[in-house]
Order: C-alpha cells, then structure tokens, then sequence
C-alpha cells in the first residue's frame, strides 16, 4: 500500500529545490524521518537544511518519530525567527501584508471596562549592535499562514488562561518586504487596570510568537541575503 503525501516546503528549502509543493508517492507507515530521507534522495543538495528543520503533520509540529497518516500535509520550514482567525470579537489573530495601524487594532480590543492597553511593537532594524555588527536595508517575512493562524489563537489562549482580567488581544503579524524602521508585528491587551497583567501579557504573547508561530524571515544587506533562523524547537503538539 502507499501513502501520497503532499509536502510544502517554505524558505531556504523551496530556494533550493525550486519548488513549493512536492506530491511523494510513499509506503504507509512511514515517518517523519522516513520522509526526510526520501527528500535527500532526491534533493542532495538540502541534507543539511532538511536536518535541521521543523515539520509540521496537518498543521501540528511533528518529532521524526510521528507516523505521517494518509492524504497528510506536511510542511518543512527554517525554525521560527521571529490570516484572520478570530476566536471572538475581543481577540484578533491575523497575518497582514500591508501597514501595521496601531491606533485601528487597538481601537478593536477596547471595551467599556477596558482602562488599559500594553503592547509590544516590534520594529525593524537598520543596524545590529554586538560582537559582529551588521546592516540590514530590508527583510522579506513569509509565514505558514493554516498553521501561523491556529498557533496565534492558541498564544490568545494561553494568555487569557494565566491573565484572566484581560478584556482583549490583539496578535498582528506583518509579512512581505519591509524596510528598515518598518512595524512588524503587534502585540496589544487590554484590561480594566495596568496591574492585571497587559504588559506581562504582552511579553508573554511575542516571546511565544518567535518560539511556536511558523514565521520566518530572509535579511538583505550590503553583504547579500540570508534566511534567519531561530533556536528553539516545539515539541510535538505545543
């Protein structure tokens, strides 16, 4: 019996093999790893991509022991760098291409009890400060939107779990090419007080976006482009 997979490949890997999709044609009862096998077969030229990458099963992330199911969809992508899925009308999850406003998602998390917003907006860099100092003209950020949007309203969740007074939340995340200075995502909660937790919220809630929330980014400078990759890895369903 087989097993036809689809397989989409995000980043450095569709760079590389020029494609975005692959249909394999695969024995049942493979796994992860099987999969990754069978890719370096015929892609040599992504071993060592494809070693270090996530992968995600019907848009869970997936260990190289999980047993892909029949008819799956698999996505393999760079860990994380750091869609408009609405939970209800006071928590907002959406990956955007234009603008980041502010003043308009705020304005959609403020409810009459609200007396406090806290946020994080991140923004980016035209220099990098440290032991090897960089410029940076521009990123491109691109996103596994099915699974980015699913992963966001989990952090609501997560959020409201540990802060319960919060009123509303709003999760932005923008891709495509932003310059220097440009606003790249936005993380907003409200709440009746400042002590229920809106800033503690909104640390919380871009710490787990560059952890679970399958977005990355490629830098462009005067040396050229690279693909940024993060450290941590989930683990099978988080």
């Amino acid at each position: 019996m087989t097993n036809q997979v689809k397989v989409l490949l995000f980043a450095n890997l569709r760079e590389k093999i020029r494609e975005a999709e692959l249909v394999l044609t695969l024995p049942n009862g493979i796994s992860v790893n099987d999969l990754k096998f069978a890719i370096t077969d015929l892609y040599p030229m992504v071993k060592e991509d494809i070693g270090r990458a996530l992968v995600a099963v019907n848009h869970e992330y997936a260990s190289d022991e999980t047993i892909i199911p029949e008819r799956a969809e698999v996505a393999i992508f760079p860990p994380v760098s750091g869609g408009n899925a609405i939970l209800n009308k006071l928590t907002i999850c959406k990956i955007q291409y234009e603008e980041i406003s502010i003043e308009e998602w705020v304005r959609k998390i403020i409810t009459p009890t609200s007396g406090a917003i806290g946020m994080f907006v991140g923004v980016v860099r035209s220099i990098t400060l440290g032991a090897n100092p960089y410029q940076t003209e521009y990123l491109n950020y691109e996103a596994y939107i099915p699974m980015a949007e699913l992963k966001m309203t989990q952090i609501a969740a997560e959020i409201r779990q540990q802060w319960p007074s919060i009123d509303g939340i709003a999760i932005i995340q923008r891709c495509g090419k932003m310059d220097a200075g440009s606003q790249s995502v936005l993380i907003a909660c409200s709440a009746p007080h400042r002590t229920d937790g809106v800033f503690e919220a909104s640390h919380y809630g871009i710490d787990r976006l560059k952890e679970i929330v399958p977005v990355w980014k490629q830098e462009t400078g005067p040396d050229g482009k690279v693909w940024v990759e993060g450290e941590y890895r989930p683990a099978p369903g988080e």
